[in-house]
């Protein structure tokens, strides 16, 4: 199970810090990843973390603003967002899997086997 928390309303510009927490079997993990689903479109691969590693990957157009770590003991990983853009505005989901171990395999939605109920991320003009 994950549980996502940190979503809220914050202007352009602003910051925000995604959570989330993977509890029961987290044995055979190998990444886990942030996609986020805006109104009207397709979901998309924000970042992802190799949980061994913590090698990291992501989109273009989140480089150098948002940054994905992560905390093995605490099953954790965290997606902080900076220079927050109002195209940014969407559901932010975390997600992990087991079954692939690359990239860019890992910025594939089905390839991930568990879910978060997703958080709202709200950047305003």
């Amino acid at each position: 199970q994950l549980t996502e928390s940190g979503g809220g309303l914050v202007q352009a510009g602003g910051s925000l810090r995604l959570s989330c927490t993977a509890s029961g079997r987290t044995v055979g993990m190998n990444a886990m990843g942030w996609f986020r689903q805006a109104p009207g479109k397709e979901r998309e691969f924000v970042a992802a973390i190799g949980w061994s590693a913590g090698d990291t990957y992501y989109l273009n157009s989140v480089k150098g603003r948002f940054t994905c770590s992560r905390d093995n003991a605490k099953n954790a990983v965290w997606l902080q967002m900076n220079s927050l853009k109002p195209e940014d505005t969407a559901v932010y989901y975390c997600a992990a899997t087991g079954r692939v171990t690359y990239y860019p395999a890992y910025a594939v939605d089905y390839n991930y086997d568990y879910w978060g109920q997703g958080t709202q991320v709200t950047v305003s003009s």
